[in-house]
Order: structure tokens, then C-alpha cells, then sequence
């Protein structure tokens, strides 16, 4: 198995367990809103942080299906050299925001948060670990901007079946 295929169904399967978490625990707190005296603290800013999670590494694995959101009336007018062109501009200027934006400054967000000792309010555990999926995210998205110019991705058509 290919290395991108590996990350492929790994990150698939980390969003569909990070989705149901988020999904079970949601219902936890409508529920226990209105079934319980005292509704449940740490159901908010758990789905908040469950939300940037599924958010973030959301975005790396549409990058790597070539999903994204994207204004397509350009690249659909384009054929041939110019096309490629246009997506090489494309995926170097991905790479560079995943590598400056996200890997740069969330390495920066992590390392203060941590070495300031800042947790959450309630579920008192430290932003460092919440703040590293930025980081994360970003190699996941700089990887997939480098192989989208080298690899030919499956077609969006066939995004479930390799899944299952």
C-alpha cells in the first residue's frame, strides 16, 4: 500500500471516529439539558474543540481528493500547458500557506500556549494539545499539494470505495 493511500484511509477513519464523538456528544448535552437537574459542564467546549479538529483535518483530506472549494471559471476555460501551469501556481501556493500559516505559526501557537501553561476552562487540559492539529493539518495539506502535482489522485467519483 502506497503511502498516500495509508494517510488517505487513516485520516478517513480518524474524521469518521472524531465525527461520531462529536455527533454522541452533542446528543449527550440536549439530552442531559433537558432529561437532568445539573445539564453536563464539558459537552460545549468539547464539540468546540472536536469542531476545529474535524474542521482542520477535514480540509487535509479534501486537499488530498482534490475537493476543496475552489472558483473553477478560470482553470475550466484553460486546456493543455496553461492548465498545468495553473495548477502548479495553485498547489506551490497551498504549500506555501500550509507551510507558513499552519506548520510555522501553529508549531509557534503550540510551543507558547504550552510553555505558558494555558488549559481549557473546563475540560482543564492544555490548548497546546488542542492548537496542535493546525500544525498537523498543515503537513497533511503540504504533503497532499506536493503529491497532487506529482500523483494522479483517484477520481471525487470514486472517493467512498476505496474506503470500505
Amino acid at each position: 500500500m502506497m503511502l498516500r493511500q495509508l494517510i488517505d484511509k487513516l485520516l478517513f477513519w480518524v474524521l469518521v471516529a472524531l465525527m461520531s464523538l462529536m455527533t454522541l456528544n452533542v446528543l449527550w448535552q440536549v439530552a442531559s439539558r433537558y432529561l437532568m437537574p445539573s445539564p453536563s459542564s464539558f459537552t460545549d467546549e468539547l464539540a468546540r474543540y472536536l469542531l476545529i479538529w474535524v474542521g482542520l483535518l477535514g480540509a487535509s483530506y479534501v486537499t488530498g481528493k482534490k475537493l476543496h472549494l475552489a472558483i473553477d471559471i478560470l482553470p475550466a476555460k484553460l486546456t493543455g500547458k496553461k492548465e498545468r501551469n495553473l495548477n502548479i501556481l495553485i498547489n506551490m501556493l497551498v504549500a506555501a500557506f500550509a507551510l507558513l500559516v499552519m506548520i510555522w505559526g501553529g508549531i509557534k501557537l503550540v510551543y507558547i500556549t504550552l510553555t505558558l501553561e494555558q488549559t481549557s476552562a473546563t475540560l482543564n487540559i492544555p490548548l497546546g494539545y488542542i492548537y496542535s492539529v493546525l500544525p498537523l493539518s498543515g503537513v497533511l495539506i503540504f504533503y497532499y499539494s506536493f503529491a497532487n502535482l506529482f500523483i494522479r489522485t483517484p477520481d471525487p467519483e470514486d472517493l467512498g470505495k476505496e474506503m470500505f
